[in-house]
């Protein structure tokens, strides 16, 4: 019976580990791209749901009015769970975003409002849709965000 010499078993061995590593870097690669792809389609979400709530708080300063607006939100980003939160301080209004059950502090995900506004609300992806309110209290107008299964 012929033996194999000890090179083969090398060479074999060397190409199971090449065979390895491209396997392993084409599926890293695939990753990163849907990655990217699931982070865009939020900050095109963040977007839309921003310039809606500018909408409602440009009417609401134009007629003195209270308005709201349902937006159809998808269930997911992807596989993805995700979350929104408008916020405020004495300087600017943002909308932010981020995937998950709960929002988290120090995303890079966000969207800003005219700064006149008071903000505050959550809307987790999943939900319903999500449902925007904006009136005026004391001549500030205040924008809220909610989803619509959970009501006001």
């Amino acid at each position: 019976m012929p033996s194999i010499t000890p090179s083969y078993l090398y060479t074999l061995a060397a190409i199971i580990t090449v065979a390895s590593l491209l396997v392993l870097s084409f599926i890293a690669y695939s990753n990163s791209i849907s990655t990217l792809s699931e982070a865009t389609q939020l900050k095109n979400l963040i977007d839309y749901v921003a310039a809606k709530g500018t909408e409602l708080l440009t009417f609401a300063l134009a007629t003195n009015a209270t308005s709201e607006v349902y937006i159809q939100m998808p269930t997911t980003i992807g596989n993805k769970q995700y979350w929104l939160r408008l916020r405020n301080n004495s300087a600017s209004a943002w909308l932010e975003g981020g995937f998950g059950n709960t929002p988290m502090e120090g995303t890079d995900l966000y969207a800003y409002l005219p700064k006149e506004a008071s903000a505050t609300g959550i809307y987790v992806g999943g939900y319903g849709a999500a449902y925007l309110k904006c009136s005026l209290v004391a001549d500030v107008p205040r924008l809220y965000l909610s989803s619509s299964s959970h009501g006001d």
